[in-house]
């Protein structure tokens, strides 16, 4: 497998939430031009209640002009770590705080033409900020809490009620650890 040497970038297009690059590549004496999204890295999280129920959001996304159930999550700030891009993300967008957070993994969400990478937390011990509150979000979010009981999570992905990949992906990862611990963490 040959390495690809990033010979020039040019920015496109600049966005907070990515950058389109044009990057011109060399290997040897080869040449190729790519399009890269430079983006922050993303966090996700599983908020876990005590009695096994899952706090999932659904919101509104753009992309599929459709409102999504997914799990919180979000962008990492430039010089933020990862566990506090998450401890912020689910007070932001479920209203909750993490007494216990617990890495489960990273993937590259599309290694393609994506450069960053995702980091899924287990966040337990759950602390609500404002129990009345029952809609969230900053920025114009708007979003909604939706308690389901985690042992519903897969037929809501094989139903489609859950299609986000980053969201299965995250699930996976918990019933990967929760199999090699032997039981939910």
């Amino acid at each position: 497998m040959r390495d690809w040497k990033i010979l020039q970038t040019e920015t496109l297009y600049s966005h907070r939430i990515l950058e389109l690059q044009l990057r011109k590549l060399a290997s040897g004496k080869d040449r190729r031009t790519m399009l890269v999204m430079d983006a922050p890295d993303w966090i996700n999280i599983i908020p876990l209640l005590e009695d096994r129920r899952v706090v999932l959001v659904r919101q509104w996304r753009y992309g599929i002009q459709a409102p999504t159930l997914e799990i919180p999550g979000g962008m990492v700030d430039p010089g933020e770590k990862p566990r506090m891009a998450a401890a912020r993300e689910l007070e932001e967008e479920t209203g909750l705080r993490a007494g216990r957070l617990r890495q489960l993994g990273s993937t590259h969400p599309n290694p393609a033409f994506l450069d960053n990478r995702l980091t899924t937390w287990l966040a337990t011990d759950l602390e609500a900020r404002d129990a009345k509150r029952t809609t969230f979000g900053v920025n114009g979010e708007e979003i909604q809490r939706e308690l389901v009981p985690l042992d519903e999570i897969p037929r809501l992905i094989q139903t489609g009620q859950i299609s986000h990949a980053l969201v299965i992906a995250a699930f996976y990862l918990l019933d990967s650890v929760t199999r090699e611990a032997g039981s939910l963490l």
